[in-house]
């Protein structure tokens, strides 16, 4: 009897097994939209362009997102559509036989004309900035100490690490517009996203004070933020470049030391 028992169990687990792998691979496919998000900020974090990510979810500009909405991070699988099945040809019914009908008029006394309540008023529209095709990059603080360099390979290098000290000026690598600012992404603390134009996006981590806010347009070399060591051992800024939503190394693009 034990041994019916322990045959049934194992039957029974080799059964559940594929359904728990499939549902754990799916546990990274999706994510929930928090308060303060944006389509810039999520797709820094997964590593994917903001626009390939609107395109998967069917998000057109300007990209609103609501808190709670689940959005997919990963492309999408290439899918067979389902096979049709064959079409029967339609049946026709006889026509039905209608009688004569009687009308009666009705006699309205008066029409009454419903409430129109004005429409809210719209909100007013960012100002178009045209942004540089090609950005002049320059270094964001003054300190040209780097900790940590870049690397394609390792993860949790995706920038380089600039050692200050607390307080010291953080300023925007180029001009842009700030698409993100406050301390939603974890590891990076008080985290700026400068869009620069279609293909490039800058980050600032770890600051101490943020001095813009999401949707301002920023000069090169304007002070965004003071530095500090939210998210980090210590006061450094963590600062990336991304092109076309992808890592790229910062030090290719700042000026030489």
């Amino acid at each position: 009897m034990y041994r019916m028992a322990t045959q049934w169990m194992r039957r029974r687990l080799l059964l559940l097994l594929p359904v728990a792998l499939l549902t754990a691979c799916g546990a990274h496919m999706h994510h929930v939209v928090e308060p303060g998000e944006t389509l810039y900020s999520i797709g820094f974090l997964y590593g994917y362009d903001y626009r390939k990510i609107a395109q998967w979810n069917g998000i057109p500009p300007p990209y609103v997102l609501n808190p709670g909405q689940v959005l997919r991070v990963v492309p999408p699988q290439q899918e067979s559509p389902p096979a049709k099945a064959p079409s029967r040809p339609p049946v026709r019914k006889p026509a039905p036989v209608v009688g004569p009908v009687k009308v009666t008029p009705r006699v309205v006394d008066r029409v009454e004309t419903p409430e129109v309540k004005p429409a809210a008023p719209l909100p007013a529209p960012r100002p178009v900035v045209s942004l540089p095709k090609n950005p002049r990059w320059q270094w964001p603080v003054k300190s040209r100490r780097v900790l940590q360099t870049f690397s394609a390979k390792d993860p949790g290098r995706k920038g380089i690490d600039i050692v200050g000290r607390r307080g010291d000026p953080v300023y925007a690598a180029a001009a842009g517009r700030v698409v993100y600012a406050g301390s939603g992404l974890v590891r990076y603390g008080q985290l700026i996203i400068i869009k620069h134009n279609e293909k490039y996006l800058s980050a600032y981590a770890h600051n101490d004070k943020l001095r813009v806010k999401e949707g301002d347009v920023v000069k090169a070399g304007q002070r965004i933020a003071d530095m500090g060591s939210s998210g980090a051992q210590r006061p450094m800024l963590h600062f990336e470049i991304r092109r076309d939503g992808k890592p790229a190394n910062p030090l290719r693009y700042l000026p030489q030391r």
